[in-house]
C-alpha cells in the first residue's frame, strides 16, 4: 500500500485494525478490479439461478470483464455443483406451490370476511338489539358479494402466478438443460483449482476444529458444530486454498474476494467508534503475512457497481435491485432425499416435528438404519411445516422428501406398492408406490403412530394430486 514507508512500525504493523474498513472511495480500490485476482464465493455463483434471465445475462457480461483474472477454488466449485440441484429444486417447488398457496390465502381472506361479518352481527344483537342492522349486513356483505369482490383479484393474482412458469429452470439429473452451469463453466475455463491432497484437507480440517474455531479465528468459526468437521470447515478450506494460490506467484499481489456472507466469522461487528461492520482486519493481515498480497472483500452489490465504475460495464438499476435482493435473501437450500440420507437434521427441529405430529418418541427406536432414519426425520419435518402443524423455524430449509407417489410405474428400485400399507388406513393402496423408509417406519410402529404417519402422508399426497389437476 502506498504511503507506508514513512510510517512508524506500530502504525504500519497494525494498520488493518487502525483503519476504519474498506470504502468505495479508497484510492487503491481500482487496482483490485484492474489487476487483482478475483475469487467468487459459492453463494455468488448460486445466486445466478435466482436472477431473471435478463439480469443473469447482464451479470455474466459483467463477470466477463474480469474473466482473465477469475479463479475458482476447488471448494467453491465443489459446493456449487453439489448445491445447484437443491437450489433449482427449491425454485421449482416454490413456483409449483405458488398457485396452491394463493388459493389458500384467498380462502383465508374469504373466511376472515365472513367471520368479521358474523362477529359484527353478534355485537349488534348482543349490545344494541339491532336485528335490522344485522340483517342489512347479510344483504350488503352476502356470500355472493364476497365471491364477486374476490373474483377479480383472484383472476389477476392467478394470472401473474401462471406467468411465473416462464421463469422456471428445468434440468436433467446430469448437466443437460442447465444453462447456468454451462455458462459458469465457460466463464472460468481452465482457471480452476485441482482437488487438494486428501492429507492436506485432513490437516486443514483438524486445524480448524482444534485451534481456529475454538479461538474464534476467522473465517468460518460460526459454522463450527455442523453435521461433520469436514462440512463445518468449508469456509476455512476455501481460505487456505486461496492463500496457497496467492502465494504461488509474486504477480498475485491483490485479492478481491466477493461474497454474500457477512456473518461474524467474516465481518467484525460495529464497535470501537465504528458504526458499521467491516471484514475482519485479521484476514487482511494473515493474507499479507503469508503471501505478501493485499485483500479486499466486497459484497456482490458493491463488486458489480465497481465493475460498472472501473471497467465501464453497463448494468441496469433493475439488475442491481435483483443482486441486492439476493444478497439480503440468499437462495434457500432444499433437502432432497439424496441429500437427506447424509445430513442429520437439527435436534430442535426433530423435537418440534414429533410434538406437532403427536408421535411417540419410541418410534425412532424402530428406525436404526440411517438410510431409513434420516429421510424419515426430514420428511416429518417438512410435512409438519407444509401442513401447518407447527410454525417454521428461522432459516429452516425446505424439504422435498416424499413418502409416496401416485404412479402406475415403480419410481425407483426398492419402492413398494401401496398394498404394503394397512387396509383401511391408507386410501391409495391400489394406486401408489411407497418409499422403503416410509414403509419400514409405518409397518414397525404402534397403531397410534401408524395412523398418524399415514394420515400425514395422505394429506400431502392429496395436495400434490390437487395441484396436478388444477388448470
Amino acid at each position: 500500500m502506498t504511503g507506508l514507508e514513512g510510517e512508524l512500525p506500530l502504525m504500519r504493523q497494525y494498520r488493518d485494525w487502525i483503519q476504519r474498513g474498506p470504502s468505495e472511495n479508497d484510492p487503491d480500490r481500482v487496482h483490485f478490479f484492474t489487476d487483482g485476482i478475483v475469487v467468487l464465493d459459492t453463494n455468488v455463483l448460486l445466486s445466478l439461478y435466482e436472477y431473471t434471465p435478463a439480469a443473469r445475462q447482464q451479470v455474466l457480461e459483467a463477470l466477463q470483464s474480469v474473466q482473465s483474472r477469475l479463479w475458482l477454488p476447488h471448494q467453491v466449485g465443489l459446493e456449487f455443483v453439489q448445491n445447484r440441484h437443491r437450489i433449482i429444486i427449491g425454485r421449482k417447488k416454490a413456483l409449483e406451490e405458488a398457485r396452491r398457496i394463493l388459493r389458500n390465502k384467498l380462502g383465508d381472506a374469504k373466511t376472515a370476511i365472513k367471520e368479521a361479518r358474523a362477529h359484527t352481527q353478534k355485537m349488534l344483537i348482543k349490545y344494541a338489539q339491532d336485528t335490522d342492522a344485522s340483517g342489512e349486513l347479510d344483504a350488503k356483505i352476502s356470500n355472493k358479494a364476497i365471491d364477486e369482490l374476490l373474483s377479480g383479484w383472484s383472476k389477476t393474482l392467478e394470472g401473474q402466478v401462471t406467468r411465473l412458469s416462464d421463469y422456471d429452470i428445468s434440468i436433467s439429473p446430469g448437466s443437460e438443460g442447465d444453462t447456468v452451469l454451462s455458462q459458469v463453466a465457460s466463464l472460468f475455463g481452465d482457471q480452476i483449482a485441482d482437488p487438494p491432497d486428501p492429507a492436506k484437507t485432513r490437516q486443514r480440517v483438524e486445524e480448524a476444529s482444534s485451534y481456529r474455531f475454538p479461538n474464534l479465528i476467522p473465517p468460518g468459526f460460526k459454522d463450527a458444530g455442523k453435521d461433520t468437521a469436514l462440512s463445518s470447515s468449508g469456509d476455512f478450506l476455501l481460505w487456505e486454498e486461496t492463500i496457497a494460490h496467492m502465494a504461488g506467484s509474486a504477480d498475485r499481489s491483490r485479492l478481491l474476494f466477493v461474497s454474500n456472507d457477512t456473518k461474524e466469522d467474516w465481518y467484525q461487528p460495529p464497535g470501537e467508534g465504528r458504526n458499521a461492520s467491516r471484514p475482519w482486519p485479521s484476514l487482511a493481515n494473515e493474507l499479507r503475512l503469508r503471501t505478501g498480497a493485499e485483500l479486499r472483500i466486497e459484497t456482490p452489490g458493491d463488486f458489480y457497481r465497481g465493475v460498472n465504475r472501473f471497467l465501464h460495464t453497463e448494468i441496469a438499476e433493475a439488475t442491481y435491485a435483483e443482486i441486492d435482493r439476493a444478497a439480503v435473501n440468499p437462495v434457500e437450500a432444499v433437502i432432497t432425499e439424496q441429500h437427506g440420507v447424509s445430513t442429520q437434521p437439527p435436534s430442535d427441529l426433530v423435537a418440534a416435528a414429533f410434538d406437532a405430529a403427536g408421535l411417540e418418541e419410541s418410534l425412532l427406536d424402530n428406525i436404526r438404519n440411517p438410510a431409513y432414519r434420516l429421510p424419515f426425520l426430514w420428511w416429518l419435518i417438512g410435512a409438519t411445516a407444509q401442513l401447518e402443524r407447527r410454525p417454521r423455524f428461522d432459516d429452516e430449509p425446505d424439504v422435498l422428501v416424499v413418502p409416496a407417489i401416485r404412479s402406475t410405474a415403480q419410481p425407483d428400485p426398492g419402492w413398494v406398492p401401496g398394498v404394503r400399507l394397512h387396509l383401511g388406513e391408507w386410501p391409495y393402496r391400489s394406486s401408489s408406490w411407497i418409499a422403503p423408509w416410509f414403509a419400514h417406519a409405518v409397518n414397525d410402529s404402534s397403531r397410534h403412530d401408524r395412523q398418524i404417519l399415514q394420515r400425514l402422508a395422505a394429506q400431502q399426497l392429496a395436495i400434490e394430486i390437487t395441484d396436478q389437476e388444477a388448470p
